[in-house]
């Protein structure tokens, strides 16, 4: 923790990004971990991150994105997409996958599959929408602390179109829906956003405790 609440203090939501600066693959590697191991409800992972590179494709979604230049600047696009529906098979594939990461049978883990679905199958398809795209936040949050220790910058953006991007993206046809986007790159010398102090709540105005 010696450096993470200092990194946490250097990262900002980036205005401007430096098109000429690209992330290694290294690095690129280490936030796609980073998202791979976030937490999420059940562990289940109900959606899907796509890595945005081919500039033809992102100067398509920067209209759908209010236009905003980070879409086309920055190292790598990523769109989180968030299942539409939660199915049995969803959750018959995570079984399948804890069993065999963990040495189990299937039948081990009936029991909790049962619960899993006699909690989720039968929500109804907003509520399940509304979920899934929830756990989405979480990844990103991993991205942000990750990020910042590789003194990469990120800027989330909940400023797009998601109708837009389903269809530029074919995401519906894979039951999946566009619930946010992140940027991700290095800040511009001359993004002056950077030099802004943090404006938050103090701990006396934020924190309560009973």
């Amino acid at each position: 923790m010696s450096t993470f609440i200092e990194n946490q203090k250097w990262r900002y939501a980036t205005k401007k990004f430096d098109a000429t600066k690209k992330i290694s693959e290294t690095d690129l590697k280490t936030l796609k971990e980073a998202i791979q191991l976030s937490t999420s409800s059940y562990g289940l992972q109900p959606y899907k991150v796509f890595i945005i590179e081919n500039p033809e494709l992102r100067e398509k979604l920067k209209p759908a994105s209010w236009g905003q230049s980070q879409i086309v600047d920055a190292s790598h696009l990523l769109v989180f997409a968030n299942y539409l529906d939660v199915t049995e098979k969803h959750i018959d594939e995570y079984m399948a996958n804890m069993a065999q990461t963990r040495g189990l049978s299937i039948d081990d883990l009936k029991p909790y599959s049962d619960f899993m679905k006699s909690k989720l199958i039968s929500l109804p398809a907003e509520t399940k929408q509304i979920w899934t795209a929830k756990q989405t936040y979480l990844a990103l949050g991993n991205l942000l602390n990750a990020a910042a220790e590789l003194k990469i910058d990120v800027t989330p953006m909940e400023g797009f179109e998601p109708e837009k991007y389903n269809e530029i993206l074919n995401l519906n046809t894979l039951g999946l829906n566009a619930s946010l986007v992140a940027t991700i790159g290095y800040r511009h010398e001359e993004d002056m956003t950077q030099h802004y102090a943090k404006v938050r709540k103090t701990t006396e105005e934020l924190f309560i405790t009973l």
